[in-house]
């Protein structure tokens, strides 16, 4: 198992690699988390020595570390890259599907994002808009802080004429436990520059969601 815990470290934190201190830390942080879910299996009331359960532990910390990818980016940069497009009018990347998990339950979220923005002078890449909301997804959220964490980064990089973000998720911590109400959905919206002045922006961005 030992071996499988410096692969992971390595795999996930390849700066840590140089530092034999900050390596070592790592790969205990990951001992001692796998012996946390091996007691929490026997809490529940199962083996976790038993056939199906003993790798368990380690296949738990190894989703977790590709669920929270987003922690080991900076997901703005992907904006950078920008092309030189005489483009006025409104740019909408709609039904960027997105998994990520909620940080009051640690249960998934999931749906799919809309992002519109007018351009002032930079237009980025189709795909770096949904690398982007990848990468906030892809940490412990809130899907209202999401939201907001996608519209302000396309402020910033791209400093655009005005931003629009809609995300629409049903959240496993309401559908699966809980009050459990497996057809609810939730959505929010972040509105920034010409889509808050003028009814008439934010009247196109959403009729195209529609399309």
């Amino acid at each position: 198992m030992l071996e499988k815990e410096h692969t992971l470290i390595t795999k996930n934190f390849p700066e840590t690699f140089s530092s034999p201190l900050k390596f070592n830390k790592k790969v205990d942080q990951a001992r001692h988390i796998m012996e946390a879910f091996k007691d929490l299996i026997d809490l529940c009331g199962d083996n976790p020595n038993r056939d199906g359960l003993q790798e368990t532990p380690y296949r738990v910390l190894k989703a977790f570390l590709e669920y929270t990818e987003g922690y080991r980016e900076e997901p703005k940069l992907h904006l950078e890259k920008t092309f030189d497009v005489d483009h006025k009018e409104l740019v909408l990347v709609k039904d960027i599907e997105f998994y990520s998990m909620c940080e009051h339950h640690f249960a998934p979220f999931f749906g799919v994002a809309h992002v519109g923005y007018i351009p002032n002078r930079k237009v980025t890449g189709l795909s770096k808009i949904a690398r982007m909301v990848e990468g906030y997804a892809k940490r412990f959220q809130v899907q209202e802080r999401m939201t907001t964490q996608i519209s302000e980064a396309i402020e910033e990089v791209l400093e655009p004429k005005g931003t629009m973000v809609v995300i629409e998720a049903k959240h496993m911590c309401m559908c699966g436990r809980g009050i459990k109400k497996s057809s609810a959905s939730t959505t929010t919206s972040s509105v920034r520059g010409i889509f808050a002045d003028k009814p008439d922006a934010r009247a196109e961005f959403l009729s195209l969601l529609n399309k």
